[in-house]
């Protein structure tokens, strides 16, 4: 049996198959969460929604993954080739007690990996995760006598109820990009249900992925897409990811649209019939939600919270939030747009609905937006035993910064958020932010400011000062839409001083920070 430890990451887990888990792996893994679904729900034969992506061993892996399962005693209810937000919603429709969907959504080929949740429209988290971890590797399985049955087309039953709730009058030419991913065979046909004239772009499956890989933060796919909707002078264009609960968007010129200001766009649009509502967004996230005139003047709050789409469904879930915004895609609708869960298909649908309420271009929506200059995500290298160490230290300067009114580039710390890492804000509206990578060795650095592109990287000049005198931080990665730069070009003249470190090749994931 092969399971590497490695694969338990903070919300999912992840491995090179086969060379990091094998099938009887895949099976003690199944045994594990079955045990710990057992053990959560209280019931003897629990019933688990279980579904398989596009990849030309998913279905032997989710095969592997339902024996273990059964074994502990689980109940699978198996809806086939899905996207991960088509097994969240089986879950409330079926009634599930809880999920496992077998994805490794937009990684490369060779990838394989498990997205779980036992409470409806909610995936594990940290807490959840060690103990899945602690259970199967030191095989702590309770045994039972389990069964399976297959649910036939719940593609329809998923794609019918996205298409009865959003019809639109307005004639919306969109392109969708699926990158030969498993959306392929879902978004074409719900967009076209709600009104759209679809224009499809790499919507056939091939699991061989021959162009690129399903990632809307891919250079090519989105350079396919921009090229797609000039030539076809479409409204729209979407790009979804390989198991469907993210999309990425380019705007009628061709240029993409970061998902932070996409998601300020959506909560403008719901803000004026949903009043009094509460959105959750991540750290990395634009400041500009927080001094919105129509969120301001529809009595909106904004909360910023952690990053990653676990911990923000979580807080959507928990403060009763309309919707959750994440700077990588993720988007989250909580009732009556949705089950609270990331849908990049409803997140597209949320979007053409604001189009078919405006008589505007995208382009001219998103002009009307504040200007902000902001750096792109930037992670120098900090081995993974010190970059929480690091961070904290980090923490600490900046709040004492703040004690004292000193001042950086003249101006004084406002606001000190620490959900996650340190978020600082200024009077001007200016911010910056450190954290560490949920899964890279690795810190994420962020600045924004409304004011001018210089005060950006003075910000960012403050925050490498301080990163540079802990004698840990290795070489900077600019993450623009994944591809290496050199930092300097959009941050400050810091940016690429320290050498970095060797880094494992295991450490080198295609994965959001």
């Amino acid at each position: 049996m092969k399971i590497n430890p490695l694969g338990f990451r903070e919300y999912d887990a992840r491995w090179l198959y086969p060379n990091d888990i094998d099938l009887e792996g895949i099976k003690n893994l199944g045994k594990g969460l079955g045990t710990q679904i057992i053990k959560n729900t209280k019931k003897n034969n629990p019933k688990v929604i279980v579904g398989h992506d596009y990849r030309s061993y998913s279905e032997e892996i989710k095969t592997a993954l339902k024996k273990g399962l059964i074994t502990t005693g689980c109940y699978i209810e198996d809806i086939g080739l899905s996207l991960s937000p088509t097994v969240y919603y089986a879950q409330f429709h079926l009634d599930g007690d809880a999920v496992a969907m077998v994805t490794a959504s937009h990684n490369e080929n060779g990838w394989t990996g498990v997205k779980m949740g036992i409470q409806k429209g909610l995936t594990h988290g940290q807490e959840e995760m060690n103990e899945l971890k602690d259970i199967t590797l030191n095989k702590k399985f309770v045994t039972g006598q389990g069964d399976e049955k297959k649910i036939d087309d719940f593609k329809k039953i998923y794609i019918d109820d996205l298409i009865k709730k959003n019809k639109i009058n307005k004639k919306i030419k969109v392109v969708v990009a699926c990158g030969n991913g498993t959306a392929g065979i879902f978004a074409p046909k719900v967009l076209k249900g709600i009104g759209c004239e679809v224009i499809e772009l790499d919507c056939n499956l091939d699991f061989t992925f021959p162009k690129y890989n399903p990632n809307p933060e891919d250079l090519k796919m989105l350079h396919a897409i921009s090229k797609c909707v000039k030539d076809n002078n479409a409204d729209i264009g979407f790009g979804f990811d390989g198991d469907g609960d993210r999309v990425g968007v380019i705007d009628n010129t061709g240029n993409e649209i970061f998902s932070d200001k996409i998601g300020l766009l959506i909560a403008r649009n719901l803000s004026s019939k949903h009043k009094n509502s509460k959105f959750i967004v991540d750290v990395k996230s634009t400041g500009l939600y927080t001094n919105d005139k129509i969120l301001l003047k529809n009595n909106c709050k904004t909360i910023y919270w952690k990053t990653g789409h676990s911990h923000i469904k979580r807080k959507v879930n928990k403060e009763k939030a309309l919707a959750g915004f994440e700077k990588s895609g993720h988007f989250f609708f909580n009732q009556p747009l949705g089950y609270g869960y990331d849908d990049g298909i409803n997140s597209a649908i949320q979007v053409c609905l604001l189009l078919n309420n405006e008589n505007k271009k995208i382009n001219e929506i998103i002009n009307e937006l504040p200007k902000t200059y902001q750096t792109p995500t930037m992670a120098p290298f900090c081995k993974d035993e010190e970059k929480y160490q690091v961070v904290e230290s980090l923490v600490k300067q900046v709040e004492k910064i703040k004690s004292k009114n000193i001042k950086i580039d003249g101006q004084t710390i406002m606001e000190v958020l620490t959900v996650n890492g340190v978020r600082f804000s200024f009077q001007d509206g200016s911010w910056g932010l450190i954290r560490a990578s949920s899964n890279k060795p690795s810190l994420v650095v962020v600045t924004e400011s409304p004011t001018s592109n210089e005060r950006k990287k003075k910000i960012f000049d403050f925050i490498d000062s301080l990163l540079q005198k802990t004698g840990k931080i290795g070489k900077y990665e600019a993450r623009v839409r994944c591809r290496q730069l050199d930092p300097r070009a959009y941050a400050g003249r810091g940016a690429g001083r320290a050498r970095r470190p060797a880094t494992p090749a295991r450490s080198r994931r295609s994965r959001n920070a």
